[in-house]
């Protein structure tokens, strides 16, 4: 599998992640931001509710885009392992994707985070390239 693309040196770089276990249920998002002046991020949060793992991807991604703009970025690029965020948010995924209605509320929020950016770009990445996103996601299930 090749690389994934190389980032423009001004971008934050994101990798999220979100999981639920089992899915659904108690939901964990972890993300790693790496700012284009090194500077290094971590998030891993419970947003101590139950939802899908699609639910728990997209929550990440508003987590670390939020995250990202108390920073002052302003340029990102968000790699994920999730189709379906992808798909939803009109990114060129693996594979075709069915709508998540339920979800139209938050996919329409990420789209509002986004386009405060100057640039945002989402990447798909796969999955063993996103560890340290996924372990934070599963770490966020033991916090109190």
């Amino acid at each position: 599998m090749p690389a994934p693309q190389p980032v423009p040196a001004h971008h934050c770089l994101i990798h999220i992640d979100g999981s639920a276990l089992p899915n659904p249920g108690p939901m964990g998002l972890g993300a790693v931001l790496l700012l284009p002046d090194g500077t290094r991020r971590t998030l891993s949060l419970n947003p101590r509710r139950s939802g899908c793992n699609n639910e728990a991807e997209l929550l990440a991604l508003l987590a670390a885009l939020g995250e990202a703009r108390a920073l002052g970025v302003r340029h990102a690029t968000v790699r994920t392992d999730s189709a379906v965020l992808l798909e939803q948010l009109g990114a060129p995924g693996p594979r075709p994707v069915r709508p998540i209605p339920r979800l139209d509320a938050h996919f329409a929020q990420a789209r509002a985070l986004m386009r405060g950016f100057e640039e945002c770009a989402l990447r798909w990445i796969p999955r063993h390239r996103n560890a340290e996103a996924d372990a934070l996601a599963r770490a966020a299930h033991s916090q109190p």
